[in-house]
């Protein structure tokens, strides 16, 4: 029996092409934060170790005022729980009720979920008076009066009066999207007495607090988010410098992995700037300074503004018509959006609905998708074969042309493809259909909230990693822990490399690189990749490369038959082939190629 040595050159270019973009996309996703900030790492590190991120306390903001002098109202509804502070007039605390959040000394969600509380938010505004002197609201003490579902803050200064009045839908039976909103309008009377200016300073800070079990996960999700051009277009800015000095935004907010915090203006904010900067341990992971410039008419502040604390939930952004918060949600651009949108949320959504969990949710749904892209899988394994068969004689020919031109080595082994009806590019196909899927699924698992929480087998949560093997010390791009669902994952893809590549030819020159090395370190460079992701996209891609084994299994000892292959690919070397375009085209370039090089050999022979 005859030894076959090599891999055909469509799965070569296959495995190659998906090689590289996996390669690309693993990299580009895992360290592409790391690479933008490290320059700012160290720096970070040591003003950090000097002075520790801390909440300000809220004396500190304004030392004149004792802790005694400040107020505290609060009002609620079915999903939110709100706390007033006097001083500045603010929202000072903000707990979803509905949620919880994690707590890495317990390893549980059991802890309130408070997107805002120890002063980690803080916004006023600010203008001149006609002394020059800068005034913040921050700063002012007001004095609070709660009627109902609204609370009033009033304060004085000098001679002018600033109200802030913040309202609350409480009716249980109001739609979900307006419990989840807080009304926030802006009254002044003889503030035009005090001051000239004719726009205010919209300053916000805030620090992102850790509310989830991954922490780079979420810092990586933690940035601003914005609307503008009426509501039309979205941004989001994850940089260190965010700057719109030339729209004017409808609304800013800060988007964590699964909730955000929004302050929409009715009249906008203009000359916008913001920066951001991640902090490397502890209660937050990263601060934002928003500062944008809001409308004053006559020297008289009256604005409307709204609030939003809200769970970063699909259906609910979209229940707020008009306001383009379904794009906060980062589920991939074009149709890798779509794709995670109407089908994979949809499919999970229907799957769940049978009452199972949500593990073998994920089950059934990689089960579906491997259905669906049978059809292709089955033209890979029969291109695979028909490779196999025709192998003897594509050895023969580079034994025949071993010593010869090289064109002349290529064009033998693609009139051999074309006599035997195999068409190379086709094992390209099932590589290139994989890789938007593989993206959707990147963005799906860590960011679709019906999973957030929800535990299968040693996984307490399938958006984050699970970290069963814990490590006494940290290893560069692994952490401090081993993820089993990774491990799992990584050995069957180790498995069906090996299964896939034992055709693989080794490089027949000097300096080419040896193909069966790079597609067993693949799967281990994997292992770094899905060791910090979503357990749940490990899990995915575990049964994946399962059943792809089992397909392969299948294929090979059932379905295909290698002497009906051979005796197919006999037949199609009797029948008169035309020529396909690509292979046109190929063989022409290859023939003008060759007479140029023939041109050059007797140019030169000439001269000599």
């Amino acid at each position: 029996m005859q030894e076959n040595k090599g891999l055909d050159k469509s799965q070569i270019i296959s495995f190659a092409v998906l090689c590289l973009v996996l390669f690309g996309f693993m990299f580009y996703f895992q360290n592409n934060q790391q690479e933008e900030e490290k320059l700012k790492a160290e720096q970070q590190k040591t003003e950090q170790a000097k002075n520790p991120v801390k909440p300000t306390p809220a004396a500190d903001i304004n030392p004149n005022v004792t802790p005694n002098a400040i107020q505290v109202s609060n009002l609620a509804n079915n999903e939110l729980k709100l706390e007033f502070s006097s001083l500045g007039g603010q929202v000072s605390k903000v707990e979803l009720l509905k949620y919880k959040a994690y707590d890495h000394k317990t390893d549980k969600a059991d802890l309130p979920l408070n997107l805002i509380t120890k002063n980690n938010s803080s916004y006023g505004f600010q203008f001149k008076d006609k002394s020059g002197k800068t005034v913040n609201t921050k700063d002012l003490v007001f004095s609070p009066v709660v009627n109902g579902n609204a609370v009033t803050l009033t304060a004085n200064y000098n001679g002018a009066t600033i109200q802030f009045i913040y309202t609350i839908n409480n009716n249980p039976k109001a739609e979900l999207k307006d419990q989840y909103t807080l009304d926030f309008k802006v009254r002044t009377q003889g503030l035009s007495n005090v001051t000239s200016d004719n726009k205010a300073d919209f300053i916000w800070d805030y620090q992102v607090r850790n509310l989830e079990k991954g922490r780079a996960q979420e810092q990586t999700h933690s940035e601003f988010v914005y609307a503008f051009n009426n509501y039309k277009d979205y941004d989001y800015d994850g940089r260190t410098d965010m700057t719109e000095e030339k729209e004017t935004l409808n609304w800013i907010g800060v988007k964590q992995q699964f909730f955000s915090s929004v302050i929409e203006s009715k009249t906008g904010f203009t000359n916008s700037k913001g920066n951001q900067e991640g902090i490397e341990e502890g209660e937050y992971l990263k601060k934002l300074n928003f500062e944008g410039f809001v409308a004053m008419n006559g020297g008289e502040f009256n604005q409307d503004f709204t609030w939003y604390f809200m769970p970063l939930d699909l259906k609910l952004l979209n229940s707020y018509e008009g306001k383009n918060f379904d794009e906060i949600l980062p589920l991939g651009w074009s149709f890798i959006g779509g794709m995670n949108r109407y089908f994979f949320m949809w499919l999970y959504s229907v799957i769940a609905g049978w009452g199972i969990s949500a593990g073998w949710v994920i089950f059934l749904m990689t089960i579906i998708v491997k259905l669906i892209l049978s059809p292709i899988m089955y033209k890979q394994h029969k291109l695979s074969a028909m490779m196999k068969v025709i192998r003897p004689e594509i050895d023969e020919a580079n034994a025949k042309f071993k010593d010869a031109d090289p064109m002349k080595k290529q064009q033998a082994t693609m009139e051999i493809y074309r006599k035997a009806g195999v068409n190379q590019m086709a094992g390209c196909l099932p590589a290139l259909v994989q890789i938007p899927i593989f993206y959707a699924l990147f963005r799906f698992f860590p960011n679709f909230i019906d999973l957030r929480g929800q535990g299968f087998w040693f996984a307490k949560d399938l958006t984050a990693y699970d970290d069963l093997i814990k490590l006494p010390f940290n290893i560069p791009f692994l952490g401090d822990h081993l993820s089993v669902f990774a491990i799992a994952c990584t050995i069957v893809i180790l498995i069906y490399t090996v299964m896939t590549s034992g055709n693989m030819q080794q490089p027949q020159q000097e300096g080419m690189p040896n193909m069966k090395v790079i597609m067993y370190i693949f799967p281990i460079t994997f292992l770094f990749f899905l060791n910090t992701s979503a357990s749940g996209l490990s899990w995915y891609y575990f049964v994946s490369n399962a059943i792809n084994i089992l397909i392969i299994l299948v294929i090979k000892y059932v379905i295909l038959d290698e002497k009906k292959i051979h005796a197919q690919i006999q037949a199609n070397k009797e029948k008169p082939k035309s020529e396909g375009k690509f292979q046109k085209k190929m063989r022409e370039m290859m023939e003008k190629a060759q007479d140029a090089q023939k041109a050059q050999e007797q140019t030169k022979g000439k001269k000599k």
